[in-house]
């Protein structure tokens, strides 16, 4: 996993007071590996045009172009005067090295984006936009410095962002580049180096970037053992019972050695999943909520003060139910609206979902600052995962999730590692990342996907 910040500044402000590196050096650096990623990606003469910005993201530009100058055909473009002193620095440079500005910009192979970085804290104006949108409407290849232009350094949108096909951010990741919003705009990500290696370069912190190989899978290594051994979680099926159905055939499929539904219904049940009316004497886990629908109140109240792990879904977060497991450690995994639902009943904030979406870390870590006990995912284009201070990031997710039942296999993941004694932190994690990879896994046009193929994809990770 990556470290993640919601700033760098203070981290470049480091390098020059501790390590003696000038604002120069870094912004070589800087542009250095923009270059590297072009030397990459196209060869020589491919024609490229950098848009420059009147400050420090402007200036990483001028001396990008500084750089590619003779390899390739350099139009530079700068609209605005420039303001900071590193920026007037480089259009000097460039001057006399006898790079001129172009006046009218026009289509080119590549677009690199260098007019605001990520400490954009105010409204694009309209030239701004304008600019921004006919960058868009080209189908060159794209690449935004630090950050795609539009996104402030909370990763909204306000009005108009550049539509990037890769980011280059400096120095370290950070939380603008993965609130949902932002990811449309991203594409895929790198870190630049500027000057030291990242480990020297960044510092402690709380926020961290799952990647793909942070995976750990249930894998079977204990050859003495038996389906007791995996753990027996029992699936609560509500009027819903698809819901408890998918989850239930997901974690049997994740590992855990027994799985049992709770229903009072008949249900269509494969013959490797048990039904039961009350909860078992060896259970190991609970996932209650998905599909619960209406319910026997009394019934739920019992099953949510068992000192088993838990997760808990959907429904729940609209019932006040849900205060009594608050101190535990429990499992939470709501959508948006749900959350919304949920921080209401806690008495945290009464917000829209369009407020959520624009502050989605704000308000994970308000949450979790009064309930540090818990652990809540927090789905959407990016999963959230939080627990007391820390929180993760899962951004391998994608589209081909956007479908009814994709939840409920997810919850499904999370109870079948629960049942196998992972900790409610880790079940969470890896839970998560086995759903996002599995799905990206998935072959099929990516609006067919449906819960059963979802599970037969995590049974081949």
């Amino acid at each position: 996993m990556q470290k993640v910040f919601n700033e760098v500044n203070s981290l470049d402000k480091r390098c020059y007071n501790e390590f003696d590196l000038s604002e120069d050096l870094l912004m070589e650096h800087a542009a250095s590996a923009i270059a590297r990623t072009l030397y990459k990606r196209f060869h020589k003469n491919k024609s490229i045009l950098i848009v420059c910005g009147m400050g420090n993201n402007g200036a990483d530009g001028i001396a990008l172009a500084r750089l590619l100058y003779k390899r390739f055909d350099v139009q530079l473009y700068i609209p605005f005067e420039l303001k900071s002193s590193m920026a007037k620095l480089q259009y000097q440079r460039i001057i006399k090295l006898g790079i001129q500005p172009i006046e009218q910009i026009a289509k080119c192979d590549v677009i690199v984006d260098c007019l605001f970085g990520s400490g954009l804290s105010r409204p694009l104006d309209e030239t701004s936009v304008s600019l921004i949108e006919q960058l868009n409407a080209y189908d060159s290849y794209k690449i935004a410095c630090d950050i795609p232009s539009g996104i402030n350094h909370l990763g909204q949108v306000q009005s108009s962002a550049f539509y990037a096909d890769e980011t280059v951010t400096m120095g370290a990741l950070k939380t603008a580049l993965f609130l949902d919003e932002a990811k449309e705009y991203v594409g895929e990500i790198s870190v630049a180096n500027l000057g030291i290696q990242r480990e020297l370069y960044e510092i402690d912190s709380s926020l961290y970037c799952l990647e793909k190989s942070d995976l750990k899978l249930p894998h079977r290594n204990k050859k003495n053992s038996h389906k007791g051994t995996y753990g027996h979680l029992n699936v609560v099926a509500g009027c819903k019972e698809g819901a408890g159905i998918i989850a239930a055939k997901a974690a049997f499929g994740f590992g855990a050695g027994l799985v049992s539904v709770i229903s009072h219904e008949n249900l269509d049940l494969p013959y490797h999943i048990m039904k039961t009316h009350a909860l078992t004497q060896n259970c190991t886990a609970i996932a209650i909520g998905m599909g619960l629908g209406n319910y026997e109140q009394k019934e739920v109240k019992t099953i949510l003060s068992q000192d088993i792990p838990m997760i808990i879904d959907a429904d729940l977060f609209h019932d006040e139910l849900i205060l009594e497991v608050l101190e535990k450690q429990v499992v939470l995994t709501p959508h948006p609206k749900e959350f919304c639902s949920l921080l209401s009943l806690c008495n945290v904030a009464k917000i829209s979902i369009d407020e959520l979406q624009k502050n989605r870390f704000k308000y994970v870590q308000a949450f979790c600052q009064k309930y540090p006990k818990v652990v809540l995912l927090l789905k959407g284009a990016n999963v959230i995962i939080s627990q007391n201070e820390e929180l993760y990031i899962n951004p391998h997710g994608g589209a081909v999730l956007a479908k009814g039942g994709s939840g409920d296999v997810l919850s499904g993941l999370v109870a079948s590692l629960l049942a196998q004694n992972y900790s409610a932190i880790d079940a969470a994690i890896h839970a998560s990342l086995a759903h996002a990879i599995a799905a990206s896994n998935y072959k099929k046009n990516n609006y067919s996907l449906i819960p059963a193929d979802l599970v037969e994809e995590v049974k081949k990770l």
